[in-house]
This record gives C-alpha cells, structure tokens and sequence, in this order.
C-alpha cells in the first residue's frame, strides 16, 4: 500500500474516529500470500492511551461503512482494528513525548552520524527533533525522516501497562 493510499484512508477515517473519542495511531496494509485477502490495520487509543475489545468493535462498525462507501481499496482486504499493543509504534511527534524515558528503537530514512538505526533511552522532543540517549551519547534525529519506531519490551514498560487502567 502506498504512503498516499495510507493517508488517504487515514483522511477518510480520523474524524469518525476522533467523534467516537479515540485518537489514530497508525493505519497500515499487511499483504497476504497470493490468492488472499491483505490485511487493513487501524490502530487507535483513547486520550490515555488505553483501548477496549468494545471500543475496537464500535471503530471497526463505524469506519467500516466509510471504507464500504468510498472504497479506497481496490482489492480483497480484511479490516483489523486493534490498539497499539504494549511495544507500541511511535507514529505521532507527542508518542515521543509521552514515552520519554522509556527505551526505544528508531529507523530513519536518512541516516545521522552515518547511521540509520538507533536504539537508546527517549528523552522526548526539541521542537521536531526526536531527542535519545544512545549509550551515554545524545542523538537528535529528525521526526520527518523517521521511517519506524517502537518502544521496546522492558520491565518499566511492563510495569507501565499494569498501572494503567483498561
């Protein structure tokens, strides 16, 4: 799925979902092996970040009928609506505020200090500049060149999740 195909249907979509009360984290299209349908992933939260089976289900009803009528998707695809998950995607520049101090992975499109990769402590943002503490040393990495990042499964981010309600 192209990145404009993605934010078409994130345009299409993101005032349903933000009327319901939720916020869009991510949407992206998983291919299937040939002769199955790909797969249609919408990832949303509420403003505290937690998310309900119920709450996936009332998304998935209502955006379902805007994908039905404006059919962005010329082929067989299943919709997944789910929450981010505990090693979630950093999608948005605030992710990078809200999880700072929690370790992280980072993969840019360009490269910075000759690499493309950074896994380090999150030490949140400076204006659109994603800041890390990569081993003692500080990074400052562009948010518009940031291809992927996810938070990385740790203790603190365990303990995180069982503190916050459901």
């Amino acid at each position: 799925m192209s990145a404009s195909l993605t934010t078409k249907i994130a345009t299409l979509i993101e005032p349903t979902i933000e009327a319901l009360g939720y916020e869009l984290v991510r949407v992206q299209m998983f291919s299937s092996p040939k002769g199955e349908a790909s797969t249609l992933q919408i990832m949303a939260e509420a403003e505290d970040g937690t998310m309900t089976v119920e709450g996936c289900a009332e998304i998935s009803r209502e955006i379902s009928v805007i994908l039905d009528v404006e059919d962005p998707i010329d082929s067989e695809y299943v919709l997944e609506v789910s929450s981010p998950g505990l090693d979630r995607p950093l999608t948005r520049l605030k992710d990078f505020v809200n999880y700072a101090g929690y370790e992280t992975k980072v993969e840019l499109q360009q490269a910075v200090n000759n690499r493309k990769r950074y896994r380090g402590m999150l030490m949140g943002t400076n204006e659109n500049l994603v800041l890390m503490d990569v081993d003692g040393e500080r990074h400052e990495l562009p948010f518009e060149d940031i291809l992927k990042a996810k938070l990385v499964m740790t203790d603190e981010l365990m303990a995180l999740a069982t503190a916050k309600p459901s």
